[in-house]
């Protein structure tokens, strides 16, 4: 079942264990479980620390269910299911960081997390095909293993049929805290965090704190382009920090990339790999899982407050915080997500198989779900605002070829309707013929374009009406020492490999602003130590 070049790969990162982990699974008869006996004993065999038994344990979910122990006690990790595909890597983290492996999280998750005194049983509902699922288990997992009262089982969908269909569950990652629902779809540590602390204040009681000395650049945002104005900023010798609620940014959820000059062929995790990878190269502070909320400008130095509430003190600052998709903003929308309204095809469209869905939105992307839903679904209807298609020619060519696929063009839509908790029918108006009408169906993706992720910023630079930051062929912003780059801006083509060089170019003028702001306020006071002489 796992390959004698993944079991050699295991054994490279197990031999590295300080304590035992016992993976502990419930006895029982299910038709899958020879097969999950099989996968775990040879995860298992990789390592001398890691070891594999069966016993009846009342507490596991059913005969697919096992728990890690770590130097036999139980650490709170448990899995329902056979975690294979892209919940592998949460399988081999979680034997990690239960044998000792050190977890990449932020001081400040650590401490908050460390402050729960409540217990928390999270349940996450995942598909193995979902590649945002794993985030959200490993995040949980990491959680578990900080603070013994809290504890995650992560649960395949797939296998459990009917408790998705009692708790009416259409979307994945969703998050149930001690039985109720916590959280669903796109999920990050981040996110995470901010959602606990909502619900529990008085774990987020850290002081004000300002750790770092002050910066030369600090970039806000890890992806291609804020990494690339990192890599080229540490290149200058300059002291550099990268503050990210989620290193990769969007580009982690993009499955295909076959347009990044000289790679034919990749991922988005592959790439956001290779991106870390790179920056590791360099002496760059990174923060990660946490937001910046707020910037306070000032002539030699800016004040960088974050969700940590730490401070950052910076010379420069290089905004590359990219961009969100974009929300209908119509009843029922918001009211449905996880309950047939989806913003991610790969992630939720098993869960509509042999159904009829709608696609909004008919520019690459909204093409690109529809084909994708296609081979899963009963039905693709594709509803398009303007009279025609803006996606590229070859897509349009090829949707109109797939049998199962519908286009309405010159269609707004209106709302979205809902019978005991599930999407039922989409209401939209005929933008011809003022006509209004309904399509009733299972599920509806949102595939409308991206929102600049520049809230934070829009009282201090200036901003177009969409949230676009203002940018010149320098990456200047409206504020002195303040640049832009990516996603974010007004910068035309929201490409990888635009993104990439706008964010080195963006450092480079950073570090040619450092080269002749900071000589001139080297200047002035040597002149006033002169004069005070």
């Amino acid at each position: 079942m796992i390959t004698q070049d993944i079991i050699n790969s295991l054994k490279s990162y197990f031999e590295n264990l300080t304590q035992t982990v016992t993976i502990v699974l419930n006895t029982g008869e299910h038709e899958k479980r020879s097969e999950l006996v099989e996968f775990l004993s040879q995860v298992a065999s990789a390592g001398e620390k890691v070891v594999f038994k069966e016993e009846l344990v009342d507490t596991l979910r059913s005969p697919l269910s096992f728990k890690l122990q770590t130097n036999g006690a139980d650490n709170g990790i448990e899995f329902s299911g056979i975690p294979s595909g892209h919940e592998f890597n949460s399988l081999v983290l979680a034997i990690l960081h239960s044998g000792g492996h050190p977890m990449q999280l932020d001081d400040h998750v650590k401490t908050v997390i460390s402050k729960v005194e409540d217990v928390l049983k999270f349940e996450v509902f995942v598909s193995l095909s979902c590649h945002n699922c794993p985030e959200v288990v490993q995040a949980l997992n990491q959680f578990a293993l900080l603070n013994d009262k809290i504890s995650v089982e992560m649960i395949d969908g797939g296998l459990y049929q009917e408790l998705i269909d009692q708790r009416g569950i259409q979307g994945v990652p969703s998050v149930y805290l001690n039985g109720e629902l916590f959280a669903n779809g796109k999920l990050d540590i981040a996110t995470l965090l901010e959602k606990l602390i909502e619900k529990f204040p008085q774990i987020n009681n850290t002081e004000i704190t300002t750790q770092l000395p002050l910066q030369d650049v600090t970039v806000i945002g890890a992806g291609p382009a804020g990494v690339a104005a990192a890599i080229y900023a540490a290149r200058k010798g300059l002291a550099v920090t990268i503050v990210a609620d989620r290193f990769g940014g969007q580009v982690k959820d993009t499955m295909g990339i076959e347009n990044l000059i000289s790679v034919s062929k990749t991922t988005g995790p592959q790439l956001v790999a290779s991106m870390q990878e790179h920056m590791s190269d360099y002496e760059i502070t990174m923060k990660e899982h946490v937001r910046v909320e707020r910037i306070v400008n000032q002539q030699y130095s800016k004040k960088i407050h974050l969700s940590s509430n730490e401070i950052i003190s910076s010379k420069t600052v290089i905004i590359a915080t990219g961009a969100r998709w974009r929300e209908l903003g119509i009843p029922g929308e918001k009211e449905n997500i996880g309950n047939g309204v989806a913003y991610c095809p790969h992630c939720d469209g098993p869960f509509f198989k042999g159904k009829d869905v709608a696609v909004i939105g008919g520019g690459n992307s909204g093409i690109e779900a529809a084909l994708d839903l296609a081979g899963i679904v009963k039905s693709v209807t594709v509803f398009e605002f303007m009279p025609e298609l803006k996606a590229d020619k070859v897509l349009v060519d090829k949707a109109q070829a797939t049998e199962n696929i519908e286009i309405i063009s010159n269609a707004a839509t209106t709302s979205i309707d809902a019978d005991d908790g599930k999407v039922s029918a989409i209401n939209y108006v005929n933008r011809a013929t003022d006509e209004e009408k309904t399509k009733t169906l299972d599920g509806v993706f949102v595939q409308i374009g991206l929102v600049p992720n520049s809230q934070f910023v829009q009282d201090t630079i200036e901003t177009t009406s969409f949230g676009e930051i203002l940018v010149d062929e320098k990456c200047n912003t409206s504020a002195e020492g303040i640049f832009a780059c990516g996603d974010v801006t007004t910068v035309p083509y929201k490409q990888i490999v635009v993104s990439m060089g706008e964010g080195a170019k963006a450092s480079l003028s950073a570090f040619e602003y450092l080269l002749t702001q900071y000589q001139a306020e080297e200047i002035v006071n040597n002149q006033s130590n002169l004069a005070a002489a």
